[in-house]
């Protein structure tokens, strides 16, 4: 018989492979013989040997461009990521000396040191694009959906809203919104700006913001794309004009009645004590966030000092997956609401799918591109349509879950040249004294030393 010392031994050893496997096991399992979109991963690679060595771009030309990258590594598997919409793939490509030799597994050191490099807006989208293939490459390395990599998910599939081209005539337009209907949307979101009524006598004051009257006209696009979506669908409002604060209430009071499932940026972002003052004036609930990066200094504003009943971070702004889940949690402990922004490729756009996923709360993301047939035609390894019924499933293949149809986004470039090399981003750019390193400067015989180490 085995001796009680021999059986408690096995017993500890059992329940230490029990309770690894509990917490480690399918988050960080390379499983074998498994096909992400890319095609067959190697699984004989090492993962604390992986490195960066390399990163490409191209840009799609849409409705608003769409600059795409690659993260190259030595074993045989990249990562996809998106610039934001209408930016440049330069604002990623800068990041790129920072990014080569470096373990892409290790996602947050690796992004630490790109902070100083970001900002608002669509400087957000080089630090973003990374973020976002980083957690495709883990993804794919690790066997697992990029969402398993920042939380679990509490939601199948992600509800989607849908902008919609405005018309001065409110007939056309609601019949404009009956088509988005019609695809199966159920969240909806119109431009109500003030050029809308710009024709009308007194609709306009001499700074091109409603008067009474105009604000009476505005409504009537409201109330006859109510007619067609129903008095219950979400229905969002965006693009009033600039607007000061009083203003801005006005606006809000009058669109009351329509319980609009928001007004968006009715003024700007960076004026949180005013969408404090316009969000206790009116019922109408006040939604900003689109072009803010990152939660410090940026959307903390917003949440800590409650201006808005809900945020609206841009993925490919606000800093990618790990920053907007940051965002989103502690929008979730302060009872506001989160909607996303986005305007750019399937893959930006998946990277949003995979983040709100992990949402304790959320209203719906934004699809731009309902009048592009071949936006979905852009990549492949998820089910098509993408959009079905007005929702997206999450995938639950490795990494995005996706890969772009080399052939249809060859077809739609906005330069020739398909990620090319860019060993014009090879050199460091350098943004201030390096901490344990020298500044670049002019040696004892003149000669430039550009030497910083700045890690």
């Amino acid at each position: 018989m085995r001796s009680i010392r021999a059986r408690i031994l096995s017993r500890r050893k059992l329940f230490r492979q029990t309770a690894a496997s509990a917490i480690f096991g399918p988050l960080f399992q390379v499983t074998r013989g498994e096909a992400t979109a890319q095609g067959p991963v190697n699984r004989n690679s090492a993962p604390s040997q992986l490195k960066i060595t390399d990163m490409r771009a191209c840009r799609v030309a849409a409705n608003y461009d769409y600059p795409i990258i690659r993260l190259y590594t030595n074993q045989d598997v990249y990562g996809l990521g998106e610039v934001r919409d209408a930016g440049v793939e330069g604002i990623a490509l800068i990041l790129k000396h920072h990014l080569i030799g470096k373990n892409p597994l290790d996602i947050e050191n690796v992004l630490r040191p790109l902070r100083q490099f970001a900002n608002h807006g669509r400087m957000g989208g080089g630090y973003s694009a990374v973020d976002t293939a980083l957690h495709d490459v883990a993804g794919k390395v690790y066997g697992v959906p990029a969402y398993r990599l920042i939380g679990p998910k509490v939601r199948d599939r992600i509800r989607i809203y849908a902008d919609t081209t405005d018309s001065e005539d409110p007939k056309v337009y609601a019949e404009r919104m009956k088509k988005r209907k019609e695809m199966g949307i159920t969240f909806f979101k119109m431009d109500l700006h003030s050029n809308l009524v710009k024709d009308r006598p007194g609709a306009l004051n001499e700074r091109g913001v409603c008067t009474a009257k105009g604000l009476w006209y505005l409504c009537e696009y409201i109330a006859a794309i109510r007619d067609v979506i129903g008095e219950g669908a979400p229905l969002a409002a965006d693009h009033f004009g600039p607007l000061n604060v009083n203003d801005a209430i006005a606006y809000a009071k009058a669109f009351e009645k329509y319980q609009l499932a928001w007004a968006e940026d009715i003024v700007p972002w960076t004026n949180w004590q005013g969408l404090k003052e316009i969000k206790a004036a009116t019922t109408t609930p006040i939604l900003t966030g689109e072009d803010i990066f990152g939660l410090r200094n940026g959307f903390d504003r917003l949440i800590e000092n409650q201006s808005v009943d809900a945020i609206h971070p841009d993925i490919e702004t606000s800093g990618g997956l790990i920053e907007t889940k940051r965002i989103a949690d502690a929008a979730d402990a302060a009872g506001i609401q989160v909607a996303m922004h986005h305007a750019g490729s399937p893959v930006g756009a998946f990277a949003g799918y995979h983040c709100a996923a992990t949402f304790r709360s959320f209203l719906a993301m934004e699809n731009h591109a309902l009048d592009m047939p071949w936006w979905q035609d852009l990549v492949k390894g998820v089910p098509k349509p993408i959009i079905q019924n007005g929702y997206v499933a999450v995938p639950e293949t490795p990494g995005l879950g996706l890969e772009l149809n080399d052939d249809v986004v060859k077809q739609h470039l906005r330069r020739p040249g398909y990620f090319e090399p860019t060993p014009m981003f090879d050199d460091m750019i350098v943004s201030g004294f390096a901490p344990g390193g020298a500044w670049p400067h002019f040696d004892e015989n003149g000669k430039w030393c550009n030497c910083v180490s700045y890690q």
